[in-house]
């Protein structure tokens, strides 16, 4: 059940106030019915009650647009709200101008007035502002990016292959997403050694197998590259 107010005594206008000190509206998020039916039931709020005369010029702005027509005045001693408030005749003299609004009204019903149908431009604004911030925080927040340390063997082809040149080979492979590290000669059999080089790699640039077979066993480092082995692999 919504709010109830009455506006026939004093405390009226307070607990109006009151109840408006936490909220924009007198229901929801944005105007609506109830706001008019409040609204209509008071002929004005004195600048004492703050939050209720902020409200009051909100809605005021919202609905003169809407009814921009001189009216020939009426009188409202209970400030009921529009559904109890007993309308009073119109002077004869505003019979043409009703009927001159007659024809533009024709073919719609009382459901087809919504006074709060548009954004105003503070929501419009908020909306905006909001979006823009969602936008921006979705973007500047850090792409994760999955890198991989490896541990390579790089073996020569014999006993004569020249290991200096051998390395120069492979660290003359270069890449986005790659980075060579600390190297060292390991001992296969007696006379021979291999390279035991560590590198770091990002894994959404580099792929290792078209690392090994296009770049370090292709010409022209095949002449010193036999093989390459990956003996350890971990996800960093």
């Amino acid at each position: 059940m919504g709010a109830s107010f009455d506006f026939s005594g004093s405390d009226g206008l307070k607990k109006l106030d009151e109840y408006l000190a936490t909220r924009s509206y007198i229901s929801g998020y944005q105007a609506s019915r109830d706001d008019l039916a409040v609204y209509v039931a008071l002929e004005s709020v004195p600048a004492e009650y703050v939050n209720a005369s902020r409200w009051y010029k909100h809605i005021s702005a919202l609905v003169g647009p809407s009814f921009s027509a001189p009216g020939a005045g009426i009188q409202i001693s209970s400030g009921a709200a529009p559904s109890a408030v007993k309308k009073e005749a119109a002077p004869a003299e505003s019979a043409p101008a009703a009927e001159a609004a007659t024809p533009a009204a024709e073919g719609e019903d009382d459901d087809d007035l919504d006074l709060f149908g548009d954004e105003t431009e503070e929501e419009a604004a908020a909306n905006a502002a909001r979006e823009e911030a969602a936008k921006k925080a979705k973007s500047e927040k850090p792409k994760v990016v999955g890198k991989s340390s490896i541990v390579m063997d790089v073996k020569p082809w014999d006993d004569e292959t020249d290991m200096v040149k051998l390395e120069e080979c492979v660290r003359s492979v270069q890449m986005e997403g790659l980075l060579w590290g600390a190297s060292k000669l390991v001992t296969v059999v007696a006379g021979i050694k291999k390279l035991q080089i560590m590198m770091t790699i990002v894994d959404d640039l580099v792929s290792i197998d078209n690392l090994i077979e296009d770049h370090l066993t292709s010409e022209p480092n095949n002449e010193y590259i036999q093989s390459c082995d990956i003996v350890a692999f971990n996800k960093i």
